[in-house]
């Protein structure tokens, strides 16, 4: 892609020759700024001189009440306007010509009807602006991409402006909000009679006097300084003139583009001395106060133009727009004036940037795309280093002078990094796999003389990237994640993106080969052990390990341990005693069954005598276990004594 831009906009028209009655116009003063939005407003600006003691406005009537609820009138010296007029809605049948059923039969819309909006001001000579809010069609991004070797790459975004209001821009400064400020419609043009309760005379005798209210008398409050400001001062400035100084002060440049860029002019020792504004001084009405340093209604609507150091202007593109990010918006104001028929669109450059970027493979399943399931995308991937929000938008991408796809760049704010698919590539593989298991042992409280005991579930992915390519395939895997997980030593330049749940994973692949990328992820599962399991051992083990530990309750707890290591070793013991006696038991049960067996056998002596001793061997035997066995009970139940007292009042709240 070329990077000298040669024309500063593309118009392209929307319907020739169409005809269309203006949202609001007057043929007073003509547009001078438009400032478009993303949520179907706009804010217009007319300015000029007026020699006249009004100005009427011609605007549908659907558009009357935006516009009462957003108009705002300055003029150099102050505010001008007295009134605003606006007729209200007629029965059909008492409507003037204009509001008439037309030719054909069919009504019009009252929405469309024309109505006629009169601001009264207070003498001929003014210097007016007028600002208010219409609906208008939001300006839509368009962005190219070009990706060069080692991560370098350009950024363009283009800026679509679609011109209905019914009347020609010309030579307007143009203004695009990346950005939805807070926009209603207002029927501010309807009369409005509430319903009200019928209260009827019956005579009624209030029962009781209600009692009154008093509010004691209050010196008032002194002032914080004796010097008042430059604003206060202006404020209590003898009725029917304004201070000396304060018309050039608070006097606005009409020459200069975008106000807060304009430095505010500055009195010196050959200024001339400034005018004095006259008010009316009729009885019953209000002098207002001397103008404060005045503020454009642009700026009060809109986020100011930003100072001069924030302006970038990429390479020798004068072309570009001045961008700034205020408010949590993002403002682009282009530098030149631009005219955009009625009906018309204009494309206009806002940016080209060098960025951080590159093309590479992105592993996202989707089930829009079936071969994703085992086959990524190509993505674009770039770092916004524009300095301001890129809303979403279409995005070309380009490499080596070629056209390589599109994609969808979903809103990125400033510092933010997108990955655009744009391509499918089938010539790598993947596939994948899970395993689960628990490790790990840690103590998660002691209270009561119970145990509970935490471990790790963990889940490991397995993907096994397959690529048949001739380079070395450089691939983000996006993981979905396990809901409440924590990644277990993720590889460098892993993403974990908590906002959509999932995880990306990079990794490459030679030409030609296959490889495997592990992805651990491992959630808390807490339950209660018994304090003689293995488990409550091993957990116990690493608090003893643990230096976080509290040292009182280690020795504590290590000295439980002793008493348990005792019983363990004794119950031990006496489950073998109890294996060897149930095996002396069998064995005796046999014998006595041969014995029965050869009973009346005359010449079975000798096998009857040998039995009968084995017998009696085994008896003794069985004789001599069963009194270890109980002995080792008895030292059991001390021990088992020993350990709930050495156990009890140790308390641990948390691993």
């Amino acid at each position: 892609m070329a990077t000298n831009v040669a024309a500063l906009g593309a118009t392209m028209s929307l319907c020739a020759g169409c005809g269309r009655q203006a949202i609001a116009t007057t043929d007073v003063l003509p547009v001078h700024r438009v400032v478009i939005y993303r949520n179907g407003i706009a804010y217009f600006e007319r300015s000029g001189h007026v020699d006249r003691d009004e100005v009427r406005f011609k605007m549908k009537g659907g558009e009357v009440g935006d516009f009462l609820a957003t108009l705002a009138v300055m003029e150099q010296g102050g505010s001008s306007v007295r009134a605003a007029a606006f007729p209200l809605p007629q029965d059909p049948d008492k409507a003037d010509a204009d509001d008439k059923p037309e030719s054909h039969g069919k009504p019009r819309d009252p929405g469309e009807a024309l109505q006629t909006v009169v601001l009264s001001l207070d003498g001929k000579e003014h210097d007016l602006q007028v600002g208010y809010v219409a609906e208008s069609p939001v300006w839509r991004p368009s962005y190219r991409l070009v990706v060069r070797p080692h991560g370098d790459a350009e950024l363009q975004a283009w800026g679509i402006v679609e011109n209905l209001s019914g009347e020609d821009w010309k030579s307007v400064h143009l203004s695009l909000i990346a950005g939805s400020p807070l926009a209603f419609q207002a029927d501010l043009g309807t009369p409005v009679i509430p319903a009200r309760p019928l209260v009827t005379d019956q005579g009624e005798v209030i029962a009781a006097v209600p009692h009154a209210e008093t509010s004691l008398a209050q010196e008032p409050a002194t002032p914080a300084s004796t010097s008042p400001p430059e604003d206060i001062a202006l404020q209590r400035a003898p009725r029917g003139e304004a201070p000396e100084g304060a018309g050039e002060e608070a006097a606005y440049d009409r020459n200069a583009v975008g106000g807060a860029h304009a430095a505010p002019a500055t009195r010196t020792a050959s200024a001339k001395p400034s005018k004095k504004v006259a008010y009316s001084g009729r009885a019953g009405s209000l002098a207002p106060p001397a103008p404060a340093p005045v503020m454009r209604p642009y700026e009060a609507m809109a986020p100011p133009p930003p100072p001069a150091s924030l302006v970038s202007a990429p390479r020798n593109l004068r072309s570009l727009a001045a961008l700034a990010q205020e408010g949590g918006s993002t403002r682009y104001d282009l530098p030149e004036p631009v005219t955009i028929p009625d009906r018309n669109a204009t494309m206009v450059l806002l940016l080209s940037k060098h960025l951080p970027g590159e093309a590479l493979f992105l592993f996202a399943p989707d089930g829009a795309v079936s071969d994703s399931m085992s086959h990524p995308f190509r993505v674009a991937r770039f770092t916004n280093a524009a300095g301001g929000v890129l809303e979403h938008g279409p995005i070309a991408v380009f490499e080596e002078g070629a056209f390589l796809g599109q994609g969808m760049l979903d809103p990125l704010p400033a510092g933010a990094t997108a990955t655009v698919p744009f391509a499918l590539e089938r010539s790598i593989a993947v596939d994948r796999d899970e395993k689960h298991d628990e490790l790990g042992a840690r103590v998660a409280k002691i209270e009561n003389s119970e145990l509970w005991v935490e471990r790790d579930s963990v889940t490991q992915s397995k993907y096994r990237i397959r690529n048949g390519g001739d380079a070395v395939a450089k691939l983000l895997v996006k993981h979905p994640r396990i809901r409440d997980s924590r990644l277990f030593s993720p590889p460098s330049g892993t993403e974990d993106n908590v906002g959509t749940s999932t995880a990306l994973v990079p990794t490459s692949v030679a030409a030609h080969a296959t490889s495997e990328l592990v992805v651990d992820e491992r959630t808390t599962v807490r339950r209660s052990a018994d304090w003689f399991t293995p488990l409550a051992d091993n957990a116990v083990s690493a608090f003893f390990a643990d230096p976080h530990s509290d040292q009182s309750t280690v020795q504590k707890l290590k000295a439980a341990w002793l008493i348990r290591g005792d019983i363990v070793k004794q119950t031990d013991t006496i489950t073998s005693l109890r294996a060897q006696a149930s095996d002396l038991s069998r064995a005796a049960d046999e014998i006595r069954r041969d014995l029965r067996a050869i009973e009346k056998s005359k010449s079975a002596d000798s096998l009857r005598q040998s039995l009968t001793a084995k017998l009696a061997k085994t008896s003794t035997k069985s004789d001599d276990l069963n009194r270890q066995i109980v002995e080792i009970d008895a030292r059991l139940a001390e021990l088992g004594v020993a350990f709930r007292e050495a156990i009890h009042g140790i308390r641990v709240t948390g691993p």
